[in-house]
């Protein structure tokens, strides 16, 4: 959520910024303005109304006491708090509509964030080179049901379009992943959680998903009771509300987690060829990194995260490029995002597989997530997010640029030791 006190002031701005994400809200803001207006002014009004009750209220002893009549001053007190209880009332119906109309507002994007669509963002460099085959080369599809590591059949079976089923090396190699991401993670400080995979609706809130998003997901009503939960699309989700509603002292900042989770979406995306496979499903399997910062460690914070990410994708040995997206390919809550993009060779195009982004104080703002800085005051918190990383995109990364010309695939050095010392995936 945007600082209602930095919208007063920046108007402007705000609506600048909004048109960088290729949306045009000046309508909103001008609303959200002219309703702060009069919830300020009515504010006013209800506090000089309630020191004129405390003024009366401190008078009365003194006339009972010197004999004289209070039923006028009573009645007028009556009066004054019957005048008190409606404005409250007006004052309680504006701050709800204010609340309402300011979670319709994007994060603003930062100022070097290039405005557009995805056409204009940026590759900032790339890693290796693109894999050259002296033969004809097979896409991630054929290879991973040729070598038994996939099964799309009975994955359709038993989940659907967009649900498919390790069998073998395949769920071996996934798991290698998850494991290699884990330990280079706990390597570095971070924490790990395992969080629930059924989430609240104030986890969406905070997130910056909801209320705008909240048909994205999958929802889920308990038919014993009212209670009704969502499934995580993300672990980012979960992680921007473990410090919901605290105070974290300086001392604390950053924390640092990663959480590993199957990620559950409901809108897989097309089935074009470039959707094809496990690029893009209804459940994923990804670890997520997020940190808590300080305002002035924001910076350093995504600094680090985006070559965490990076530094993975590396080790693997696969090639892939670090693109900076524009503000209309930045998500809804996030200020910059750079996204870890690797080479399909079979679709001839770089997929994401890791997107870093930096929320500066959305998301805290919505959560009431603060720390006491050494000024001894409170400040929101910054939150920070990368993937690191989802695997239904790396795999296939891995099959199609390490195959070999008879069928088979080499395994990463760096998955070995978590597969037995297996080297390569034969038919």
């Amino acid at each position: 959520m945007i600082d209602i006190k930095w919208i007063r002031t920046n108007p402007d701005l705000v609506k600048a910024n909004i048109k960088k994400r290729e949306m045009n809200l000046d309508s909103l803001v001008d609303e959200i303005l002219a309703i702060d207006v009069q919830r300020r002014e009515l504010t006013g009004k209800v506090e000089g109304m309630k020191a004129e009750q405390n003024a009366c209220t401190k008078k009365i002893p003194a006339m009972k006491k010197a004999g004289e009549d209070t039923t006028a001053l009573m009645a007028e007190m009556k009066a004054l708090s019957e005048k008190v209880k409606e404005a409250g009332a007006q004052l309680a119906q504006l701050e709800e509509k204010q609340q309402d109309l300011m979670l319709s507002l994007p994060n603003m994007p930062d100022e070097d964030v290039a405005a557009g669509g995805k056409e204009q963002n940026v590759p900032l460099h790339y890693f290796g080179e693109k894999p050259q085959f002296d033969f004809t080369p097979k896409n991630h599809v054929e290879l991973c049901e040729s070598l038994g590591m996939i099964d799309y059949p009975r994955g359709a079976k038993v989940g659907g379009n967009g649900a498919w089923i390790y069998r073998g090396a395949g769920a071996r190699l996934e798991w290698a992943l998850l494991n290699f991401f884990v330990n280079e993670h706990l390597a570095d400080g971070y924490e790990l959680i395992l969080p629930p995979h059924m989430l609240n609706y104030e986890c969406g809130y905070v997130a910056g998903q909801f209320p705008k998003f909240s048909e994205e997901v999958y929802w889920i009503q308990n038919p014993t009771s009212a209670d009704r939960k969502f499934m995580l699309p993300t672990a980012e989700t979960v992680l921007v509300n473990l410090h919901r509603d605290e105070i974290l002292s300086l001392e604390e900042l950053p924390r640092k987690y990663i959480a590993y989770t199957p990620c559950y979406r409901r809108e897989a995306g097309s089935y074009r060829a470039e959707e094809r496979g496990m690029i893009r499903g209804h459940q994923f399997n990804k670890v997520e990194m997020v940190q808590y910062t300080t305002e002035e460690g924001s910076d350093a914070a995504f600094e680090e995260l985006v070559n965490k990410a990076e530094r993975l994708v590396q080790e693997l040995g696969l090639h892939y490029r670090l693109s900076k997206l524009a503000a209309g390919d930045c998500s809804f809550s996030m200020a910059r995002t750079y996204d870890i993009e690797v080479w399909i060779p079979s679709m001839g195009i770089y997929k994401e597989v890791s997107s870093a982004s930096n929320a500066r104080s959305y998301q805290a703002r919505r959560g009431n997530i603060k720390y006491r800085d050494a000024d001894k005051k409170l400040h929101f918190a910054h939150t920070l997010n990368a993937s690191g990383l989802a695997t239904s995109r790396v795999m296939p990364a891995i099959v199609e640029q390490f195959q070999n010309a008879d069928g088979s695939v080499t395994v990463p050095q760096v998955l070995r030791k978590y597969m037995g010392g297996q080297e390569i995936i034969k038919p």
